[in-house]
């Protein structure tokens, strides 16, 4: 061996040496980078899995994207400051009330934070803020939500007040709490009634009705402890469920599938309809509001319900696929890999989910229970 790198010229020797060390770092790259977009593959997974988990098994909240993209963070900073997961589709209701998931400051805290308004520039730092303040106002109510919620507005001086007319929260204390404070305060000019209906009542410091403004954007119960829980009805899974689907079934063989149909009466009377409005419809006709006639959306009905695990899936849930979009196509589960929706090609029709079919292989996993 030695004989013949002697009879190599030294040029050929450097040039191979040099391409033998090129080959050997381009694998090692190809490998990095490999087990890099595992990584990545991986820790996108998992942030899609934390911002979709929607329900957390509990009560949840009916709000706008903007709001749901806060999700993750109220999650983070509920487990931070030890605060029970169950309380953040409460959060996600508050924060909708107060700013819709608009601004800098979305949870409005503020106040609470330095005592004055605008102090707070980071969405971060307002959502941290914001669950810490939230947990020491539920602590000092004793865990009595509705006055937590209403302390949130009126500041912890509503809490005293409560606790010396009767220990707990009603519309009334609010609402003659509101008229003490506003005599005090009315002589500055900086208040005004919020709300026009409690000008006769001079009930115009702070929002006396905000309780129920939150709960809105909250679909769920309240337990003896505060603590929030699912609906007693178990959702649209079970005997709801196979209601919203025999619903759902009289269109069957009475509908064409018009993209953006379904929005109208007219549209409605004359059967066109298109995913969304087709479940929007069911649902309505069962009782269940699930969003504005004119308005839905596949975005809009993922927002709502209660996420389930697509293992858990009952007649009545609601499944989505990826289409032409991500979630583009929506439909009710009928049970055995089967979904009832309103298809392009044939309307309203029980269609299959099964693998190897078309939506088979196009179901994204998202279920949520109404």
């Amino acid at each position: 061996m030695h004989i013949v790198l002697q009879l190599i010229p030294k040029k050929y020797l450097i040039g191979g040496t040099l391409i033998l060390l090129g080959l050997s770092g381009l694998l090692i790259m190809s490998t990095i980078v490999a087990i890099t977009g595992e990584f990545e593959k991986d820790s996108q997974q998992s942030d899609v899995t934390e911002i979709e988990g929607g329900g957390i098994g509990v009560g949840t909240a009916n709000v706008s994207p903007q709001v749901m993209k806060y999700q993750p963070l109220l999650e983070k900073y509920a487990q931070k400051h030890g605060l029970d997961a169950s309380y953040v589709p409460i959060m996600m209701a508050l924060m909708m009330q107060e700013s819709g998931g608009r601004g800098n400051d979305p949870m409005q805290s503020s106040e609470s934070f330095c005592g004055s308004v605008g102090c707070i520039s980071s969405p971060e730092l307002s959502v941290d803020k914001g669950v810490l303040h939230f947990k020491s106002v539920l602590e000092k109510a004793h865990y009595d939500l509705k006055l937590c919620l209403q302390s949130y507005n009126f500041g912890g001086g509503f809490i005293n007040y409560v606790m010396k007319n009767g220990g707990k929260y009603t519309p009334e204390l609010a609402i003659s709490f509101s008229q003490l404070q506003y005599q005090k305060v009315k002589h500055t000019g900086n208040y005004h009634c919020v709300r026009p209906e409690m000008v006769p009542y001079s009930a115009c410091y702070g929002d006396a009705l905000y309780v129920n403004a939150v709960l809105k954007y909250y679909t769920g119960t309240i337990t003896a402890d505060g603590k929030p829980a699912a609906p007693a009805s178990g959702g649209s899974g079970g005997k709801s469920g196979v209601k919203v689907i025999d619903a759902g079934k009289t269109l069957i063989g009475k509908t064409r599938y018009v993209f953006g149909g379904g929005r109208s009466q007219s549209d409605i009377n004359a059967g066109r309809f298109d995913c969304s409005s087709f479940v929007r419809w069911a649902f309505e006709q069962v009782g269940m509001n699930v969003g504005p006639m004119s308005g839905v959306t596949t975005d809009t009905l993922k927002t709502q319900g209660q996420a389930i695990n697509p293992k858990d899936m009952k007649p009545g849930d609601v499944v989505f696929f990826d289409t032409y979009k991500i979630d583009g196509h929506v439909g009710i589960y009928v049970g055995n890999n089967q979904f009832l929706g309103c298809q392009g090609k044939t309307g309203v029709a029980i269609a299959s989910m099964a693998k190897g079919t078309y939506f088979g292989e196009r179901f994204n996993g998202r279920v949520k229970r109404f």
